[in-house]
């Protein structure tokens, strides 16, 4: 079998995938979330950019929002995003390490699926841009309710690499989640 013949499957998916992609964006961070119920302002780098990279693929972004770094907060919103007309619900923040960090404990449990790929592939292009660093994080993608579900980490430089590794893939993870 030639190369390009094993290739057309996987091309055949992502030709079905949808061209534009709905988002629902949540920053996951103790401090910030304060700021905003305080009323106080902040300035949020990372949704920006996250916004900013999807926009530039005209994609559309339904909704964004800072959470707190709780456990029943983070499952509640996610509850409440499958209900929505949305291909992908983005977290950033509390992938790390410290007690606060638990968008992976509130995450991964509801997981239809989990794509481990995604954060193996994730660390290694950040282990050749930060070093060993790069496995302080815990990022995962995967499938809740035929919903695409990423969990990155909160810095700006983090939701970049990212994006421009994984959002011209991400209507193939789409289609196949709704296959």
């Amino acid at each position: 079998m030639k190369s390009t013949e094993a290739h057309k499957p996987y091309e055949e998916h992502r030709r079905r995938g949808p061209r534009k992609l709905r988002f629902i964006l949540y920053t996951v961070s103790t401090s910030r979330y304060r700021l905003r119920i305080e009323g106080r302002p902040y300035k949020d780098e990372t949704m920006e950019t996250a916004i900013r990279l999807i926009a530039r693929k005209n994609h559309e972004i339904i909704e964004t929002d800072v959470i707190n770094d709780d456990i029943d907060m983070i499952r509640e919103t996610l509850k409440n995003s499958v209900q929505k007309e949305v291909d992908v619900i983005m977290y950033m923040g509390g992938t790390g390490l410290t007690s606060r960090d638990v968008t992976i404990e509130a995450i991964r449990p509801l997981l239809d699926k989990e794509a481990e790929g995604f954060g193996e592939i994730f660390r290694l292009r950040s282990y050749k841009k930060i070093g060993t660093a790069a496995a302080l994080t815990r990022a995962t993608a995967g499938v809740y309710r035929k919903k695409i579900i990423l969990c990155l980490p909160g810095s700006p430089d983090a939701v970049k690499l990212a994006l421009r590794m994984f959002l011209d893939e991400l209507p193939h993870f789409v289609y196949l989640a709704n296959s």
